[in-house]
């Protein structure tokens, strides 16, 4: 199942006035006889070449964690630039194989990184042309907001960070994202866009502190992803997985800590969303994978409360699905999966 990019769909606030000439523009050309100007859309590009789909790396951008710069640090004597983070984990340098002597923090290089952030897609402004046109027409040009590209370029250096175990650097950008998104949900209110958004955000912030094994923040933060993500509709596919996902992840962490109880009930939960989204896609196999997986996450905690009965109930329904599931031969990521939680859940059974 492909990643949910939680800014597909949205649109900014004042998109629309962005794009409706002013009353002192209206009046203007009211009292003309001369043609309308032409008014023309134009999306704003960053000069460094980033956006939400090309993979790229800048100047701004740390070559071993591949991601915008964070705490930025220069090695001494060569001078080459990269996270503290990601630094601190040498003896010489990547680029130039130069010893590190020391590491010193570069403020007006991270000062410059920063201010890029902020500004990344956030040009908007109006040209309108001195000379005339071919036509002896004028042409207004806008140059829109486009924080939509803010987002998906934020979120994009947040994962880079995070596959590189630089978890600070993609907690502070997707910071960014959730300080962005809720700006909106105050002017725009909780649309299903922008409660999906925040959702997915959330949910990559717990996976950040899920990571650095602070569990109390996790849950918190996979918790508020389930509350807006509850929000939006249920037809979506993938914005269902997401939320099971995060109630699952809650389970996960609830279970280590010892508490069957609360990691039943959200397993539980997990299992009826993935239930009730199968009404929709029970032809989709990943779907019934999702939902062979709960049904053995449930009977596990089940047979650790020694409810034997129930959790026999459970793996026998899990097998039953995952033996029926048919999957194409292309699929080779999903049958390795039908494979893995068949054996799983038919080693539980053995235990009886």
């Amino acid at each position: 199942m492909t990643p949910v990019c939680p800014f597909t769909k949205a649109t900014r606030p004042d998109d629309t006035s962005a794009k409706k000439p002013s009353e002192n523009q209206n009046k203007a050309q009211a009292g003309s006889d001369s043609k309308p100007k032409q008014e023309s859309t134009i999306s704003p590009k960053c000069p460094f070449g980033f956006d939400s789909q090309t993979f790229k790396l800048g100047p701004l951008s740390c070559m071993i964690c591949q991601a915008l710069l964070f705490e930025c640090s220069k090695c001494v004597p060569c001078s080459h630039v990269y996270c503290r983070v990601c630094i601190s984990r040498f003896k010489d340098c990547p680029l130039c194989g130069a010893d590190v002597e020391k590491i010193e923090d570069d403020p007006d290089l991270q000062g410059v990184v920063d201010r890029f952030i902020e500004g990344h897609g956030r040009i908007k402004r109006a040209q309108t042309n001195t000379e005339e046109e071919a036509e002896g027409e004028k042409k207004t040009v806008i140059y829109e907001d486009v924080s939509l590209e803010r987002g998906s370029f934020l979120v994009q250096q947040a994962m880079r960070a995070l596959r590189a175990n630089n978890i600070e650097s993609a907690k502070s950008r997707l910071n960014v994202c959730v300080e962005d998104v809720k700006e909106q949900l105050e002017t725009m209110g909780h649309t299903p866009e922008l409660c999906s958004q925040l959702g997915a955000v959330l949910g990559m912030l717990g996976d950040c502190c899920r990571a650095t094994a602070d569990s109390s923040s996790a849950i918190a933060y996979f918790e508020e992803s389930v509350n807006f993500l509850m929000k939006v509709p249920k037809d979506d596919l993938e914005i269902t997985h997401t939320l099971s996902v995060s109630l699952n992840k809650i389970g996960d962490l609830k279970y280590y800590d010892g508490d069957l109880q609360a990691a039943r009930s959200y397993y539980s939960q997990a299992l009826d969303v993935r239930r009730d989204a199968m009404k929709h896609n029970s032809s989709v196999p990943s779907q019934i994978l999702d939902i062979s997986t709960s049904l053995a996450k449930v009977a596990d905690v089940d047979r650790n409360l020694a409810n034997e009965d129930a959790a026999v109930s459970g793996f026998k329904e899990a097998i039953k699905m995952l033996e029926s599931l048919t999957i194409d031969d292309q699929e080779v990521g999903l049958e390795q999966r039908r494979q893995s939680v068949l054996k799983f859940v038919n080693s539980q059974l053995e235990k009886k």
